[in-house]
């Protein structure tokens, strides 16, 4: 997949260029439907898939509170790349251009710029200054302006809407299960691997793999959980303690995870996470002897629930 950092890097192309634009948090399995309507129409014509999205996302810029995002840009890079499409522009966000008018973004970026030919949304999708470039705007353009508009209507699995803000609440709860069937795939966290206090191994006898989690990320319900942990390629099981660790009084939110069968010194490397299964709340034990025993217990769930998991797909 190539991948624009800028309109302006796009050359004129004789072939057809079919896009689709979105801000694609998570890349969830809405987002997918259009990946795949915008690749098959392009495969058909022999033309160009294309997908937009904004770096950062624009409610980063525009809200006060700002957003906790569900996948980094890195990750949404590689699940836009795996879902087939050939080419990704990412355009940088700033309030300029949320100022750019819908009728402009269309005709400067979309038309003159990338060359559109085609172009598939969501159904609720809306462009421009004041969101005035919805569905309706967008056909009446291509009418207009002679490109062709698919509008993709909205996606649902076991009756619940598919959306980026259903998933976001879910993460909040700890509803990984829940996560996983609306994502296609189980949530992930992601990060180099920290030095910690060193309780884990010569304190308890579980040494762990810390992930800071920073007050912009989305953070999961805080407690104990059952993950994949992927590492240089590899899949090893493991549990993970996402919180502050109030055993200990510790005030950082950390990801603490202790991965099954595994000795590597891997201080500094990136590490991810998947996140299968919330198994408890996080609370303070009244010694480290009350807390090994309870992480036993938790081990031998773990190990079940992953067994449980080794025959569905799992996807990093």
């Amino acid at each position: 997949m190539k991948i624009y950092t800028s309109p302006g890097q796009l050359a004129p192309r004789p072939a057809r260029i079919y896009v689709t634009i979105g801000n694609f948090d998570g890349v969830h399995l809405g987002h997918q439907q259009l990946f795949a309507r915008v690749v098959a129409r392009a495969r058909a014509a022999g033309g160009i898939s294309l997908a937009v999205t904004f770096e950062p996302h624009p409610l980063k810029v525009l809200s006060p509170k700002g957003i906790r995002l569900i996948s980094s840009t890195e990750q949404k890079i590689e699940l836009i790349e795996r879902a087939g499409v050939d080419e990704l522009l990412i355009v940088p966000f700033d309030r300029a251009m949320a100022a750019t008018s819908a009728e402009d973004f269309v005709n400067r970026i979309l038309l003159e710029r990338l060359g559109m030919t085609d172009l598939v949304v969501g159904y609720d999708y809306a462009m421009g200054r004041n969101r005035v470039g919805n569905a309706a705007f967008l056909e009446a353009q291509g009418a207009a302006r002679g490109f062709s508009v698919e509008v993709v209507p909205a996606f649902y699995m076991q009756g619940r809407l598919v959306s980026s803000t259903v998933i976001r609440t879910l993460v909040a709860e700890g509803k990984m299960r829940d996560v996983r069937t609306l994502l296609g795939r189980y949530y992930q966290i992601r990060g180099e691997v920290q030095h910690g206090r060193q309780r884990g191994g010569q304190v308890l006898g579980f040494p762990t793999a810390n992930l800071r989690i920073l007050e912009d990320d989305l953070c999961p319900r805080r407690g104990v959980y059952v993950t994949q942990v992927i590492y240089d390629g590899r899949r090893y099981g493991g549990i993970s303690n996402i919180g502050r660790n109030p055993t200990f009084g510790e005030k950082t939110v950390v990801a603490e995870t202790h991965i099954f069968e595994f000795k590597a010194d891997i201080y500094g490397r990136p590490l991810r996470i998947d996140l299968l299964r919330h198994l408890r709340e996080e609370r303070r034990f009244d010694d480290a002897e009350a807390l090994v025993r309870q992480i036993k217990k938790d081990i031998t769930v773990a190990r079940r629930v992953l067994a449980r998991e080794e025959g569905r797909d799992r996807l990093v």
